[in-house]
């Protein structure tokens, strides 16, 4: 899958899209209107660079996601953490860690998460 990316006002509107799926064009340019003050104009254009992104698909006049929210930001968070740290989640985590100190309960979920992740 290509890099998929979203700036801070395409994250609202993809937002909108992710917490209202299905739904039809007209219905998703009255919630941006309301939610974003943005014209017809403005919310077709974004939704057609986002579906062209593979995020979203506006077939046969209904909005659907290609891609759901929590898969778009396990994307976002591994591509992070590849550029930054590469590719090391320890680090990442030492680097988080040094500046946060974590509970006791945030470290027993860590070990659940990291004992789900397994093989």
């Amino acid at each position: 899958m290509s890099e998929i990316r979203l700036g801070a006002v395409e994250s609202k509107f993809a937002d909108i899209i992710w917490n209202n799926e299905p739904l039809r064009p007209v219905e998703l340019e009255k919630l941006a209107e309301a939610e974003l003050n943005w014209k017809r104009t403005t919310t077709l254009t974004i939704l057609k660079r986002l579906c062209e992104r593979g995020i979203f698909q506006n077939k046969d006049r209904m909005i659907t996601s290609l891609i759901s929210r929590e898969e778009f930001y396990a994307l976002q968070s591994e591509k992070f953490v590849n550029d930054t740290f590469e590719g090391s989640l320890p680090a990442f985590l030492a680097a988080f860690g040094s500046r946060k100190k974590l509970s006791d309960m945030e470290v027993e979920e860590l070990k659940k998460v990291i004992d789900s992740m397994r093989r």
